[in-house]
């Protein structure tokens, strides 16, 4: 460096020769000027070995000799298609190249190339690449490349499932689809540390356990499909031929008043009758489940005694999630309310929710479809595990990344909240409330007459914010909007309960029953019940119906709180502390004081439930 540019020192010998910490700082002005690096265009490839810990926790020495041999060949495939290896990563490598062409064709060659080491090797011993490519411009010298670009890069195969690569869109620019590569669209992804959202497309077959969804994908409704197909009767009599066209019809009446799922039409689903493979049939019509069966019937006309075998299955996998046996009579099918249309809607609904949870757990979010996400996440909110409640709020927020458009996965954020503090995770009452009311504003903000989001939004009100006008008026919106909406007559249940209207309550409690009959969240439906009971003066009732809740969701700390206060103001004293000691093993710790605090400490059912807790001897503080 010429001298006029060398920064000024201070330090000196006793001769006027510079001292060595002179020396240590020119040193350092050195490092932070010098020469700028070049700046110029070049694909970023970056691999990496998937599941490299699990693996070398198995077999080190095993995995090391087959990843050291991979490498060798890696070497001296990359300069063959123009490309420079620029570092290993150890358990990966970062590579540039000059045309993405040529990085994509590394790509595909490195995924091939590494399928030999697996031959004889059980599933879980197997080597997989992932590999991220991005164009951009970058910093180069001899030893490294620099420049966010490379991170993107990472970033990308961080997207990959095992034997994928993920590219971004100025890779895509530079491909001819079907030419250099099959590219398909996957969608803005949000990445760690990256403000912005990436395009990100997938270049080459999807691998074994793919982690992202294709874009197209992203537009699969909120509700899953379900198609009823008309039961087949054993019997060759012309007369038993109707029986099966009434059970479904039941059926589709039932589940077609659920908020959570829709319901192919009898008239679409009743030509599938008969057919080797309903549940093939079923995906034929966009359902994504099938309910199907075979009767026989025995006896005389309306009193004839009624045997059904009935499936469920879901029509992509063909698999069966649910299978049992009904009795039943075929009078029961002209009722109004049947027994076996209600009985068999409330399995489906149940089988439905439970297996979108099965797969929240056993596959990443990415990979899932829109209602497995928001059915999984409305269930996995209501469980008793911390484990499953911190999930779900992980699968709504991801659900709301998908779908910035709508309205539903804000509002369920929001209820996530109110649990939150109502379970008593929380201490912050009022910071709750915040986060719940800027959910149910976003959500507002992109569907105003989302009659969901206003019933939300009233429900935060009632029983975060103790405003029980507002409340009301929300509420009120949310029936102008959607007069069916079950679950905002049961919020303006709970409104009525607190301004002591009870007979009001009591009816709007009936009315969300019978708009919501197999409701997912039943329970919540029974709790709310149970308390306007409760506050009415009708304690034995009460205790009725909170038990039945408690037989759907048996962990819930508000329904053993209705439950036994019921029991107290029935004089029901040994019972009460028997729920007393279930209670304490959901709220270990719980105090008068506390529980207070976990709410609007002036509601009439917290202060209804105090004076029982105290009479019980629970502890003030």
């Amino acid at each position: 460096m010429p001298e006029q540019t060398k920064p000024q020192k201070s330090g000196t010998t006793g001769e006027g020769g510079p001292t060595a910490t002179s020396a240590a700082n020119e040193g350092d002005g050195a490092y932070i000027n010098g020469p700028t690096l070049p700046k110029t265009s070049k694909v970023v490839l970056v691999m990496d070995l998937v599941e490299s810990v699990r693996l070398m926790a198995q077999d080190e020495s095993g995995v090391v000799a087959r990843w050291h041999g991979f490498t060798k060949k890696a070497a001296k495939l990359i300069p063959r298609h123009r490309g420079r290896i620029v570092k290993s990563l150890g358990d990966g490598l970062l590579a540039e190249f000059d045309h993405a062409r040529e990085a994509v064709q590394v790509a595909t060659a490195l995924h091939k190339m590494i399928q030999p080491a697996n031959q004889g090797r059980a599933q879980d011993q197997q080597l997989w690449l992932r590999v991220g490519i991005n164009a951009t411009p970058v910093y180069v010298d001899n030893i490294d490349i620099y420049g966010s670009g490379v991170n993107l890069a990472a970033r990308l195969a961080s997207l990959a499932g095992p034997g994928e690569t993920i590219a971004s869109a100025g890779v895509r620019d530079q491909l001819t689809d079907g030419l250099d590569a099959d590219v398909e669209d996957m969608g803005e992804c949000y990445l760690k540390h990256v403000e912005e959202p990436v395009r990100a497309y997938r270049v080459g077959p999807p691998g074994p356990r793919p982690v992202l969804v294709p874009e197209k994908e992203f537009n699969t409704p909120l509700q899953p499909t379900i198609a009823v197909i008309p039961f087949t009767s054993r019997s060759s009599e012309p007369e038993q031929f109707a029986i099966g066209e009434l059970i479904a019809d039941g059926v589709i009446g039932v589940l077609s008043k659920m908020r959570e799922g829709r319901v192919i039409s009898r008239l679409s689903s009743t030509a599938l009758r008969g057919r080797a493979s309903s549940s093939a049939a079923a995906s034929y019509l966009g359902a994504a489940y099938c309910l199907s069966g075979s009767y026989v019937a025995m006896g005389v006309r309306g009193n004839a005694k009624l045997i059904c075998n009935v499936e469920l299955s879901d029509t992509k996998t063909n698999h069966i999630l649910w299978a049992d046996r009904f009795n039943a009579t075929v009078g029961d099918l002209f009722e109004d309310h049947s027994a076996l249309a209600h009985e068999l809607s409330q399995r489906v609904a149940a089988s439905v929710f439970n297996h979108q949870v099965d797969k929240i757990t056993l596959q990443p979010l990415p990979s899932l479809e829109s209602y497995s996400l928001m059915l999984g996440g409305i269930s996995m909110m209501h469980h008793a595990s911390a484990a499953d409640f911190d999930r779900s709020r992980v699968v709504l927020e991801h659900l709301c990344e998908r779908h910035r458009n709508k309205a539903e996965p804000r509002a369920w954020l929001a209820k996530w909240h109110v649990l939150r503090f109502v379970r008593g995770v929380a201490a912050n009452r009022k910071k709750d409330a915040e986060h719940a009311m800027n959910e149910v504003k976003r959500a507002l903000d992109i569907n105003p007459d989302s009659s969901l989001a206003l019933a939300m939004k009233g429900h935060v009100e009632c029983q975060l914010l103790g405003d029980l006008d507002a409340a009301e008026i929300s509420l009120g919106r949310a029936l102008q909007v959607n007069s069916n909406d079950a679950l905002a007559w049961l919020f303006k249940s709970v409104v009525s309960t607190e301004t002591k209207q009870f007979s009001t309550a009591l009816s709007e409690c009936g009315k969300a029953d019978r708009l919501s009959p197999i409701d997912p969240l039943r329970y919540l439906f029974d709790l709310i019940h149970s308390s306007a009971l409760l506050a009415s003066g009708n304690p034995t009732d009460s205790i009725q119906i909170a038990e039945r809740s408690l037989r759907l969701n048996c962990h819930q700390p508000p329904t053993l709180r209705v439950l036994l206060t019921a029991q107290v103001e029935a004089e029901q004293i040994d019972a009460a502390r028997l729920t007393l000691k279930r209670l304490l093993r959901e709220v270990p710790g719980l105090t008068v004081n506390k529980y207070l605090s976990s709410g609007n400490p002036m509601a009439r059912t917290r202060l209804q439930c105090a004076g029982a807790l105290r009479r019980l001897g629970l502890p003030e503080h």
